[in-house]
């Protein structure tokens, strides 16, 4: 095909600039995270729910949209973490759809539990499809496919995570199937790639009603820039999380490969959750670009809720007792 574009080559030129990676964008990852590790299946020990739904860069025609739930729960003691994830991601004519069950084995590093390495992995399908009927081109052929094209494929996800009462790490690795498969006769369905995340955080208590939490998020596809989050907020008791981050380049190593005119940020981001009845946590986040969509993006506005069910533990059947 000659000089293929996504609705406009703005978009398209933002998400390799901005974007980066293949994976949906999360500025919340922070609050549950299950959806970048599945390591993290567990980690509140209660069965626990949320969703979040995002859309980036408003105004921009064809411009991403993703809407994730998840629940997930510790089992066996506590020892064994269980999650269940579906995620819809739609960047203009492409559309992904995708569902995980995760499992996290989850070692006690002490006599209480409350410092625990977890090693995880998910398992699950995706749908990737584009819709040829959106695409826009210059240069018409009589080749060029019309209506959807789908492919549902396996996939696999693994990571592990550390944890205590103060600190966190992580480091995780998806699309560990798909990235070797290919689209087949479907050539217009977007290829995936293997994607790595790795993360830490402290929390560092002020006084007796405040506490800082710094964190930092770095994403590396082995192909486009590596990204960098620096997360940071202040939390009040259990009424309020308020805090930001700021998303940009970094060069870990030489990709000489990439343009040389790629800015290095890419955007701030202003995030707020609330406790509004007990158990239950509100979240929004506005981020604002500071790349080339600056002046054509409203920016985007990205809102999540979750539940902890408290005192509800799941329990896991004696496969021995009949």
């Amino acid at each position: 095909m000659k000089k293929i574009f996504l609705i406009a080559g703005l978009l398209f030129a933002g998400s390799l600039t901005l974007k980066a990676q293949q994976d949906a964008q999360y500025s919340q990852y922070m609050f549950n995270g299950i959806y970048i590790n599945p390591a993290y299946a567990g980690y509140k020990e209660q069965l626990n729910a949320h969703s979040f739904y995002r859309s980036q860069w408003t105004g921009i025609r064809g411009a991403p949209r993703t809407f994730s739930v998840a629940v997930d729960a510790a089992v066996a003691n506590d020892n064994v973490g269980l999650a269940f994830q579906v995620t819809s991601d739609k960047l203009g004519a492409q559309s992904t759809l995708g569902g995980y069950g995760s499992y996290a084995y989850r070692i006690r590093l002490n006599a209480d539990g409350s410092s625990r390495l977890a090693f995880g992995v998910s398992f699950g399908i995706l749908q990737r499809s584009i819709n040829a009927s959106e695409l826009v081109t210059n240069d018409p052929e009589t080749t060029m496919p019309a209506g959807v094209q789908r492919t549902v494929s396996p996939d696999a996800r693994a990571g592990v995570y550390f944890s205590n009462d103060r600190f966190y790490a992580g480091f995780s690795v998806d699309n560990m199937i798909i990235n070797y498969l290919k689209s087949g006769k479907y050539k217009l369905v977007p290829q995936s790639k293997m994607h790595y995340y790795l993360t830490a955080g402290v929390l560092l208590p002020l006084n007796e009603d405040f506490q800082l939490k710094p964190s930092f998020l770095l994403k590396d596809d082995l192909g486009g820039p590596t990204s960098l989050d620096w997360n940071t907020f202040i939390l009040y008791k259990d009424i309020i999380w308020l805090g930001g981050s700021y998303r940009t380049r970094v060069n870990l190593y030489n990709k000489d490969y990439l343009q040389s005119t790629l800015t290095y940020s890419n955007s701030v981001v202003a995030a707020i959750e609330l406790f509004p009845v007990p158990n239950m946590r509100v979240g929004y986040a506005y981020d604002i670009t500071t790349g080339p969509l600056n002046g054509y993006s409203s920016g985007t506005h990205e809102v999540s809720v979750g539940y902890t069910f408290p005192g509800f533990k799941v329990r896991m059947a004696n496969p021995r007792v009949f």
